[in-house]
C-alpha cells in the first residue's frame, strides 16, 4: 500500500500545476480545448498511448497503457459553470464578470484520476503485475452529455471495472444514487405580424412556449412525487410590438430511474402538441441529452470503503480550517440549519464541530436519489462502477456557486484531490491483484442489470450538438 501513495505524493506537485491551470482556463463544456490538452499531454508523456477526439467527440481523449485484463477505466472530468467565475478569496470577486469558473471542482476531478492511473501504472510495473489502466478524459458533464455521447460511441463497452470520484464536503464512499435526466429544447415556429396593427395575421411562438410552461405546471401535479420539471426559456422574441416568430424553451426531466423519465418526458411532448394545436404554431425538439441514475455496485464499494480507511482524510493545517471557517461565514443561515437536521448530521453530531471534513464518513445513502444528474450514471449501466466523495470545500458549501470555486482553487481543494487520487489508486491496485472481486462484482452487476440492460438515451442516427447548448 505505502508504495503507491508514495507514488502519488512523488507527482503531487505536478498534479497541483495541472489542477490549477484547469482552473485558470475555467472552460465550458465541449470547448475544454486547453483543458483537455494539458492532462492529455501530460499522459502522453508518462507512457501513455492516447487517442484525442475520441469517438469523434471533440476535447474527449482516452489515454491507456499495459496489457491484457483486467481493463481498469477512471473517469475524469474538466468543465467549468457558466456565471461563477471567482478569485481565490473570501469575499464575491469575480475573475470575469459573468464568466465560467468551477463551481464543482472539475478541476480537481480529472486531475486526481489522472494522477491514480500514473500511479497505478508505475505500481503494475514495480509490482510486475498484469493489467491495462485508461484514464478517460471526459468533457461536458455539467450538460450530461460527454459520457453520454462516449458511451453512445462504444468506449466503456471493454472496461472491467470503472472508477472515479467527485469533490464535495465528506470523505466518503458514495452510495446514493443520481437522478435520471432527459435534457431537450422544443423550438415553436409562428408568424411575425404587427402586434398592434394586424395581430390577427400573427401566430405567437412565445405563446406557444408559455402555453407549453403553463401545461407543464399542471403535469408536475400528476407524476411522481420524486421527478422535476424545470426550464427556462432561451429565446422569446425581440421586441414587444412584433409577434415573435421564433420561441424556444429549454427543459429538464429528472426522475429516479430512466424508464420514469422517459414515461414523462413523452406527456411533456404531448403537452407541446397541445400548445402549438392552441396556436397555429408548429415545433420542433432539438433533443441535447439523456443520462441514467446512477447503478450502485456494493462489491466495489466495499473495496473501495477499506482503501479509503486505510488512506485517511485529507491533512488539512490551520491555515485550511481558518480559510473554511471564514468562508463558510458567507453560507445562508437557513441553509446550513437545514443541513444540520439531516441524517448524517442526525447520526453524526460531531460533523457539526468541523469546518472541514476531517475524518470519514461511512458509505450512506443506499438506496436514495440526490436531486441532480450525473452522467456516470450511463457508464455504471455499462460496467460495475465505483465513485468517492473527498472534501475539498468547507462544509455546508453551496454547489455551483462561487464559494465552492474559490475552495476549488486552494489547498483545501488540492489536498482532497490528493487523497482521492491515492484512494483511486489503491482501489485500482486492490481490484488488480484480486481479480476474484472484480468476477463478484460482475456478478453483482449482471443480476441487476439483467432485465434493464443500457439502451444510449442519445440516438445512434442523430448529429452530437456540440455547439447547440449555449445557442
Amino acid at each position: 500500500m505505502a508504495d503507491i501513495l508514495r507514488l502519488v505524493e512523488d507527482n503531487a506537485p505536478e498534479l497541483v500545476r495541472i489542477a490549477d491551470a484547469i482552473w485558470d482556463y475555467a472552460e465550458l463544456g465541449f470547448r475544454e480545448i486547453q483543458s483537455a490538452k494539458i492532462q492529455a499531454d501530460y499522459l502522453e508523456a508518462q507512457g501513455f498511448a492516447v487517442t484525442r477526439d475520441a469517438g469523434g467527440i471533440p476535447t474527449a481523449f482516452v489515454a491507456e497503457w499495459g496489457e491484457g485484463r483486467p481493463y481498469i477505466g477512471f473517469l475524469g472530468e474538466y468543465d467549468a459553470l457558466a456565471g461563477v467565475s471567482q478569485e481565490v478569496l473570501l469575499e464575491r470577486k469575480p475573475r470575469e464578470m459573468g464568466g465560467p469558473g468551477h463551481g464543482c471542482g472539475h478541476n480537481l476531478l480529472g486531475t486526481a484520476s489522472m494522477g491514480a492511473v500514473v500511479a497505478l501504472k508505475q505500481a503494475l510495473i514495480e509490482n510486475n503485475l498484469p493489467g491495462t489502466v485508461r484514464y478517460y478524459g471526459c468533457p461536458a458533464e455539467e450538460l450530461l452529455a460527454g459520457k453520454v455521447y462516449m458511451a453512445r460511441e462504444g468506449l466503456f463497452s471493454d472496461l472491467d471495472i470503472a472508477i472515479t470520484w467527485h469533490p464535495g464536503s465528506m470523505n466518503t464512499v458514495r452510495l446514493s444514487s443520481g437522478t435520471a435526466l432527459n435534457s431537450a429544447k422544443f423550438q415553436f415556429f409562428g408568424k411575425t405580424a404587427h402586434a398592434a396593427g394586424d395581430p390577427h395575421n400573427g401566430r405567437s411562438a412565445l405563446d406557444a412556449v408559455e402555453l407549453m410552461n403553463v401545461g407543464a405546471n399542471y403535469l408536475r401535479e400528476h407524476v411522481i412525487k420524486d421527478a422535476t420539471i424545470h426550464y427556462v426559456i432561451t429565446s422569446g422574441g425581440g421586441q414587444p410590438n412584433v409577434v415573435p416568430a421564433f420561441a424556444e424553451v429549454w427543459y429538464f426531466v429528472r426522475a429516479p430511474r430512466r424508464h420514469q423519465v422517459e414515461a414523462i418526458y413523452e406527456r411533456l411532448v404531448n403537452v407541446a402538441k397541445g400548445a402549438a394545436l392552441m396556436t397555429g404554431t408548429t415545433f420542433e425538439i432539438d433533443f441535447l441529452t439523456g443520462c441514467y441514475d446512477v447503478l450502485l455496485n456494493e462489491v466495489l464499494a466495499d473495496v473501495m470503503w477499506r482503501c479509503l480507511q486505510k488512506v485517511g482524510p485529507p491533512a488539512f493545517d490551520d491555515k485550511d480550517v481558518e480559510f473554511g471557517r471564514r468562508l463558510a461565514q458567507t453560507f445562508d443561515e437557513s441553509q446550513m440549519e437545514s443541513l444540520y437536521n439531516s441524517p448524517n448530521f442526525m447520526e453524526f453530531p460531531d460533523l457539526r464541530q468541523q469546518v472541514i471534513h476531517t475524518s470519514l464518513l461511512p458509505p450512506r445513502g443506499r438506496g436514495r436519489s440526490g436531486g441532480g444528474s450525473t452522467d456516470v450514471g450511463d457508464v455504471s449501466w455499462i460496467v460495475p462502477t465505483v465513485q468517492i466523495s473527498a472534501a475539498t470545500v468547507p462544509i455546508g458549501c453551496p454547489g455551483h456557486s462561487w464559494q465552492y470555486c474559490a475552495s476549488s482553487g486552494s489547498s483545501i481543494g488540492h489536498k482532497g484531490m490528493l487523497m482521492a487520487a491515492k484512494t483511486m489508486a489503491l482501489c485500482g491496485l486492490e481490484l488488480v491483484k484480486h481479480p476474484e472481486l472484480v468476477q463478484k462484482a460482475w456478478e453483482e452487476f449482471r443480476e441487476k442489470t439483467k432485465d434493464s440492460p443500457y439502451t444510449c438515451p442519445f440516438p445512434k442516427d442523430k448529429e452530437f450538438p456540440f455547439d447547440r447548448f449555449f445557442t
